[in-house]
């Protein structure tokens, strides 16, 4: 299965939630078929994360507290220290587009990028540069998106039509003989014909054709309009013409309903792409982000890091809260505190304070 000695990863379970649709796990491409790498130039827990996040389907959600809830071993300030040295390892990066729409709006999405097979800093680099002008179809959620917001369905849209109005008489040709060969005119005619009680004048016809075409409009048939008129008739019919304006009024069939269609999906390009922190919302228009992270970030990272290996913090060690399987006895430790005295003995500077 897998090349790391000593390693009995989990995978992901059916159960792994999928991301809002256009976000999640993406391949970053140009790499061999699947088969199961060689996470051994990586420390066994991040070894075992990454094999499970190599085994995610594309669109599945990336977001270490999503990682954390699915995987039975660690919990999410574990999953997140992993995805962080998985990242600097270049099989993970965070990458931030901007895309201009068909309609000419313009938003920011970040993205989540994966690779199995080990990439460099400068490679990274140029696939950001090569996601600009591609094109990105279906719908797009308004705004700054981070991976893990939801995004809005495309709207159920109608076709356009004008406004509607009350059904109109129809047109009156100059013609008597082209007057009363249309399909409503004739209908009312041959009724007469169908039911000797029913004998509608000339004049009759002309008037209840614009009702007799509005039936015909709704998809009623000729042989409909003629049974509305003709059933259960009273034995003697005084005035047919009247009689045939109520039965065809009362008895319209409604109107054919609007056949609602889900709108056209809309596409986009990337007009730019830059590489985002994965620890926070900078990007690279205002600082500088190598390994996935900015230097603040990275700060952090290292000063964690370093915390575990001088064995200030238990490698293992997460709140309580954060654990997958809560419970277990665990030492308490000032997670904060410990790095702080980790950064000052690395002559680094304190980090910054982050806003709740």
């Amino acid at each position: 299965m897998v090349a790391c000695a000593n390693l009995s990863p989990a995978l992901p379970s059916p159960s792994h939630p999928m991301a809002n649709p256009g976000y999640g796990k993406r391949p970053a491409g140009d790499e061999d078929p699947h088969a199961d790498p060689d996470f051994a130039h990586l420390p066994p827990r991040e070894a075992e994360i990454a094999v499970f996040v190599d085994h995610l389907d594309d669109g599945h959600a990336m977001g270490h507290k999503a990682i954390a809830a699915e995987h039975p071993r660690y919990g999410q300030q574990a999953t997140r220290t992993s995805l962080n040295r998985i990242s600097q390892a270049g099989h993970l990066r965070w990458i931030r587009e901007h895309l201009t729409v068909e309609d000419n709006t313009m938003r920011w999405v970040t993205r989540t990028y994966w690779s199995r097979t080990r990439r460099s800093e400068g490679w990274w680099e140029e696939f950001a540069r090569q996601r600009n002008g591609r094109i990105v179809p279906g719908g797009l959620h308004p705004g700054l998106a981070r991976t893990d917001e939801p995004e809005l369905p495309e709207p159920e849209t109608e076709p356009e039509t004008g406004p509607e109005t009350e059904p109109q008489p129809e047109p009156q040709p100059e013609s008597g003989t082209d007057r009363e060969s249309s399909t409503s005119y004739l209908t009312l005619a041959a009724i007469r014909d169908t039911e000797p009680r029913m004998r509608l004048s000339e004049a009759d016809c002309r008037s209840l054709a614009a009702l007799a075409e509005e039936w015909l409009t709704r998809g009623a048939t000729p042989r409909e309009i003629t049974r509305a008129v003709t059933d259960g008739l009273p034995a003697t019919v005084n005035n047919p013409g009247g009689l045939a304006r109520n039965r065809l009024e009362n008895k319209m069939p409604p109107k054919k309903a609007k056949i609602r269609q889900k709108a056209a999906p809309r596409r986009a390009r990337v007009t730019r792409a830059v590489m985002a922190c994965m620890d926070c919302d900078a990007d690279e228009r205002t600082t500088e982000i190598k390994g996935g992270m900015c230097p603040d970030c990275r700060a952090e990272f290292e000063a964690a890091v370093a915390a575990e290996e001088a064995g200030l913090l238990d490698a293992g060690y997460v709140p309580d809260t954060f654990l997958a399987n809560p419970g277990a006895v665990y030492e308490v430790v000032d997670v904060p505190r410990r790095a702080a005295e980790v950064r000052a003995a690395a002559g680094l500077r304190p980090a910054p304070e982050r806003a709740l």
